[in-house]
């Protein structure tokens, strides 16, 4: 084959398992032999740029950030609906169409899909190639995010996906679609994002529209959005089946994802009971729906029909009942988190929303209540989604009455008085103190966790335990703990208090970066703390750092430089560094450790299910900071799965494969050796 066929039979394959894995969940091909084929491409193409063409799985990475969006007239109007409310509008509807249909009572049947809660996308394909996707704008005009579109890796480049297909899509195609966040993902993304003191999303949809319209499409590409198509808006040169369910069904055919939750309606009947049965399930799906479309399956006669105003006749909207209320915002509450962050929540009168109580919600920053105008007194709408936390929307002006006083910013941190920090460029407010009441049981908790300083036989349970008795008031008095003390305990027995000190005493010969990980600095992880003492030789050199030589690491940016430097500052963390120093811990970087460790080196892992100590993301950079690699799906080339509980298919999947598995315990037991 020439060069070119090659790259087309590659390019083809690549595109082919990728929708195995991200549209069908189905793998035909391990994640190794995956990353063959696509270094394959990557190595042709980086021999033949000339060749590299728009449609490529490696274009989906992200391009050159665009000056501003350019507009994009769509083909035919990209139309909304118009709403119903209960059963009976639906049947009410039906009377309405019947006296333009040829007979009033004549048999038809329906879809009900679900109405996404997400942004609508307006996708466009010429001889199979997406060349264009848009936004829906005002309905006739949007904004043209063709690159970051293309980094939605459930959106087909080229149709049909499947290379062993005879299909042929028309010449020119559009396809209509809503692109989305999975709710998993969005409670993660936030989570994330808060971490790092951004601002989170209020909602999935906004984070769907914030990733589709950045600038940069390597910022989309990082995020987890992925997207339902359900219409096709025009054609040229070939044929799009009549019936809407047939329609769905080309759609799958072609490689284009379509929700797996649409119901086929053999009458008006089946219809309304699609509706109730998507009442029962809207908060068990994994994405944010607001209603129940439903749509003539006739669609030449449905289009026939015409329109009241812009809204088709041939469908209508079968909107949920509102999962948001009104209440009262009694007061603010705030809450100290275990990084020390000051997070706002409201106290509101009771009310019930979806079936349950609400009396608090969250505010979610300082920022967002500032930006709202939220104030003490207000009347506000509350929303509760699913499982999702209740958040405060914002308030119903139009009912103040001048009593409403604004919600000031906490400039001392509730629990230890301490003065609240902010660093500049983020969100969040802080309490620097690491011996606050309100952080000490968690940081206890991390500080003793198998991620950080892994002393055996302290859970969270005896964390809690010893502050309650008072017998720790800050993290080095773990170090200080004496067999006398722990024997008073319920529950304490001899044999327990020997496993535990013996687990204390342990400790003390961890290594310098266990011990600047355990800390609980913001931005501090295993990675980074591992980086630092690389650079740096020991924590105390760490503490006498200027901002502008952290900041020179590689790797370190400007808001954990100004973290760490804080941290160091604070008088109390100085005396709690002092305690644990003469305690005997490792303040300094052993050469081994400078050169780095890599026990993990050219080993593959999955994690799967809730570990006990570490999160998803404390596991992996755990792993990676010891050499390893970490990949999403179980394989044949998979070295090892660590499974916590709840581990669910990935665990089956393991057992089958003979892949080695291990629990958090047996992870770092497989670091030390």
């Amino acid at each position: 084959m020439t060069p070119k066929e090659e790259l087309e039979a590659l390019r083809e394959k690549v595109s082919f398992h990728l929708y195995r894995y991200h549209v069908l969940d189905a793998p035909l091909i391990t994640d190794a032999e995956y990353d063959e084929l696509y270094r394959r491409l990557q190595s042709m193409e980086a021999k033949h740029p000339e060749l590299i063409t728009p449609d490529s799985p490696t274009q989906r990475a992200g391009s050159q950030p665009l000056d501003v969006f350019e507009k994009v007239t769509h083909a035919a109007p990209i139309l909304s609906l118009a709403n119903a409310f209960n059963v009976e509008d639906l049947f009410s509807w039906r009377t309405r169409i019947g006296r333009l249909l040829p007979d009033a009572e004549m048999p038809l049947d329906y879809v009900a899909e679900p109405k996404l809660d997400g942004l609508t996308v307006v996708l466009t394909y010429r001889n199979g190639v997406f060349v264009q996707g848009g936004t829906r704008g005002n309905g006739e005009v949007g904004e043209d995010v063709t690159q970051n579109l293309r980094t939605v890796r459930s959106l087909p480049q080229r149709i049909p996906v499947d290379p062993t297909s005879d299909l042929v899509p028309p010449a020119y195609l559009v396809v209509r679609g809503e692109a989305f966040f999975p709710l998993d993902k969005f409670e993660t993304f936030n989570q994330s994002r808060m971490e790092t003191g951004a601002s989170p999303y209020m909602n999935p949809r906004n984070a769907a529209a914030g990733s589709l319209r950045q600038l940069d499409s390597a910022i989309t590409a990082a995020r987890p959005l992925t997207l339902y198509c359900y219409d096709f808006i025009a054609w040229e040169g070939g044929d799009i089946p009549e019936k809407q369910w047939q329609r769905l069904s080309y759609l799958r055919q072609l490689g284009f994802p379509v929700s797996p939750d649409n119901i086929y309606c053999p009458d008006l009947d089946a219809a309304a009971s699609a509706y109730d049965s998507w009442m029962e399930k809207r908060n068990k799906i994994n994405y944010e729906v607001d209603g129940v479309v439903i749509k003539i399956n006739d669609r030449p006669l449905a289009d026939s029909l015409g329109f009241v105003g812009k809204d088709p006749r041939g469908a209508v909207a079968m909107k949920f009942p509102a999962q948001e209320r009104t209440s009262k915002l009694l007061g603010v509450q705030v809450s100290v988190g275990r990084t020390g962050i000051l997070a706002p929540a409201a106290i509101l009168e009771a009310v019930e929303i979806g079936g349950v109580v609400v009396r608090n919600a969250t505010l979610h920053n300082y920022d967002e209540i500032a930006r709202k105008d939220i104030r003490i007194g207000d009347t506000v709408i509350v929303k509760r989604a699913g499982d999702v936390i209740p958040y405060v929307i914002g308030p119903v002006v139009e009912l103040r009455d001048g009593s409403e006083q604004p919600v000031e910013m906490p400039t001392k941190c509730p629990a230890c008085g301490e003065p609240a920090v902010r660093i500049e460029g983020e969100v969040a407010i802080y309490c620097d103190n690491i011996n606050c009441p309100e952080q000490l049981v968690r940081g206890i908790e991390y500080f003793v966790s198998r991620a950080a300083m892994d002393i055996d036989n302290f859970g969270s349970q005896t964390a809690a335990l010893l502050v309650e008795q008072n017998m720790l008031k800050d993290i080095s008095g773990i170090y200080s703990l004496n067999r006398d003390q722990l024997l008073t305990l319920e529950g304490f027995k001899e044999k327990k208090v020997d496993n535990l000190l013996k687990g204390i005493e342990a400790s003390k010969a961890q290594p310098a970066d266990r011990l600047l990980t355990a800390l609980g600095i913001r931005f501090v992880g295993t990675v980074v703390a591992t980086t630092l003492l690389r650079a740096l030789g020991s924590i105390d050199a760490l503490a006498e750092a200027a901002q502008e030589i952290l900041e020179a690491i590689d790797g370190i940016g400007p808001q954990t430089a100004m973290s760490v430097k804080s941290w160091f500052n604070h008088a109390g963390n100085q005396e709690l560094l002092a305690n644990l120093k003469q305690a005997g811990l490792q303040f300094a970087a052993v050469a081994e450790d400078r050169a780095g460790t890599t026990p993990f080196a050219g080993l593959t892992f999955v994690i799967t299910g809730t570990l006990a100590t570490m999160s998803r993301q404390e596991a992996k950079e755990y792993i990676e900071a010891r050499g390893g690699k970490v990949v999403g799906s179980v394989s044949g080339n998979t070295d090892y799965l660590v499974a916590g509980e709840k581990a669910g298919s990935k665990l089956s999947k393991a057992q089958a494969l003979g892949v080695k598995i291990v629990d958090e315990s047996g992870l770092t037991e497989l670091a030390e050796g």
